[in-house]
């Protein structure tokens, strides 16, 4: 009994997210090396950040997941499962976000490239699913510069195709989180975790200059930046297609002698 003396409200079983983690058995690692000049590995990088009241805490892995499987339908490449908490910072304000730091999650990455390595895999491709990721870039950037093979995926130019391609309305300064291109995402990847109310939630926020400074609360008390309004499946499909084909001169990039 509660100290009222009455009964606390029962509540149901808490809603889960099942993030995809690759069946491969070392024989099929092997077997798909056998066959290429360069082995390459895919890391989905995303985050557990709120996305506003109707997307869940973990739609930038979500998102990530989405892209590196369709990466690796498409191309001998070995799919990792995904880093799940990275640099959210910007979020902390909403119940539920965990970060780690920059300097955790550039020294995750470097651990993992290093061992991939180690074990026959020369290449890795980061798709980052969070854009506050920024240590990817220099991780990338450095890991280069020492003879390694790395890249990072998507940049904003192939957003900006795939938005084009998918008839993405919004911009990408304007859909800048939770809003069309997230949610259009999920309504195809997975439907069933996007809550009512996106319909009637966007927010423009285009100027954000002191966002490092103040954080999303200064822009947006519901956590939607964009126009989650005009979302779709079919946008979610051809976004992801989108990225597929560009993803093609990253694979030739690490590829390359």
């Amino acid at each position: 009994m509660s100290s009222s003396g009455t009964q606390p409200t029962p509540k149901g079983p808490l809603p889960t997210v099942s993030v995809p983690v690759p069946a491969d058995t070392t024989e099929d690692v092997r077997a798909r090396g056998a066959g290429v000049a360069r082995q390459v590995a895919v890391l989905p990088v995303g985050s557990l950040e709120q996305h506003g009241p109707y997307l869940p805490l973990a739609t930038d892995t979500l998102v990530a997941c989405a892209v590196a499987r369709e990466i690796a339908a498409a191309y001998p490449v070995h799919l990792l499962p995904p880093v799940t908490i990275s640099c959210s910072h910007e979020h902390a304000a909403w119940p539920g976000t965990v970060s780690i730091s920059a300097v955790t999650l550039h020294a995750v990455v470097r651990d993992i490239a290093a061992s991939l390595r180690r074990s026959g895999v020369q290449a890795l491709v980061v798709v980052n699913g969070h854009g506050g990721n920024y240590v990817l870039g220099n991780v990338v950037q450095e890991s280069t510069a020492e003879g390694h093979r790395m890249a990072l995926f998507p940049a904003l130019e192939d957003w900006d195709t795939a938005r084009e391609r998918a008839g993405v309305e919004t911009s990408l300064l304007t859909d800048m989180h939770a809003g069309e291109i997230e949610t259009s995402i999920l309504l195809h990847c997975h439907p069933e975790l996007v809550r009512p109310g996106y319909e009637s939630a966007d927010l423009l926020a285009d100027d954000r200059r002191h966002l490092l400074s103040l954080g999303m609360p200064a822009y947006t008390e519901s956590g939607v930046i964009g126009r989650p309004s005009l979302a779709s499946a079919e946008k979610g499909k051809e976004l992801l297609a989108g990225l597929v084909d560009a993803f093609g001169a990253y694979f030739s990039v690490v590829t390359s002698s």
